[in-house]
């Protein structure tokens, strides 16, 4: 059985302000749960119930692996439904972002991203199309919120996700620079060439008119129903795909 002290660590790993201070988050289901302790994180425990057993035989026995009533993981889990895995991973340290990391590859940058739903699908659509980095802004969702690494189902054990002043990055990378806008040129008529940054903007209010300044070309996917806007994770995988299609010119 779990004690009160140890339940208490875990749900308060659902906010952001705990998670910093443990250093700490949380992932929920097998096949997550498995990526991620066989990737470059590193894993503290993995909790299971009953019936879960023989698939921890995998891990590592460096791993605290400890068995628990489905009650208790009711209790921890984030989940309506608990899944009868769940981890505690250890938050990496930052990736040092210069330049040399964005050369002679696509990157992806989000700009004030809010919808955790929406982070974990960029990100999952991001390790689909190959692209390795995603580059976000301070005020874009904390990519280890539960909802976003749920969202990720187990993507985000492979993409590099780095928050930084998008300006000074943009500027600094002396790449090309698309960004996603109303106006500008049709996607399927851009050469995107080999390596570029790709802009996408917050969900109601697009890319901040800060970054638009340094947008070399704006980019727009045309237009033809009568919906308002495209949702930022369907534009965004439109533009992963169209990147996929023009390297293979």
């Amino acid at each position: 059985m779990l004690s009160k002290s140890q339940i208490s660590l875990i749900t308060s790993l659902q906010h952001k302000k705990f998670r910093r201070q443990h250093n700490l988050f949380i992932v929920e289901g097998l096949k997550s749960v498995l990526e991620f302790c066989h990737s470059g994180y590193q894993t503290q425990t993995v909790y299971h119930t009953l019936g879960f057993g023989s698939k921890m035989l995998k891990l590592s026995k460096n791993i605290n692996i400890l068995e628990i009533s489905v009650a208790d993981m009711a209790r921890i889990s984030s989940l309506k439904t608990p899944p009868g895995v769940l981890a505690l991973i250890t938050i990496p340290t930052p990736l040092s972002l210069n330049s040399a990391l964005l050369k002679n590859k696509f990157s992806l940058v989000l700009d004030g991203v809010q919808d955790p739903g929406n982070m974990g699908t960029i990100i999952r659509t991001a390790d689909w199309f190959g692209i390795k980095n995603v580059i976000c802004s301070e005020d874009t969702v904390d990519v280890y919120n539960p909802k976003v690494v749920q969202a990720t189902m187990g993507s985000l054990s492979r993409v590099a996700v780095h928050y930084a002043d998008l300006e000074t990055v943009i500027s600094n990378a002396q790449l090309p620079v698309f960004g996603a806008l109303l106006n500008g040129k049709s996607i399927y008529e851009t050469n995107f060439g080999s390596e570029a940054i790709v802009v996408m903007g917050n969900e109601g209010n697009g890319i901040s008119e800060k970054l638009q300044q340094i947008i070399q070309q704006p980019i727009t996917i045309p237009q033809v129903g009568e919906a308002e806007s495209l949702n930022v994770a369907v534009a965004t995988a439109i533009f992963c795909s169209e990147l996929y299609r023009n390297s293979l010119k």
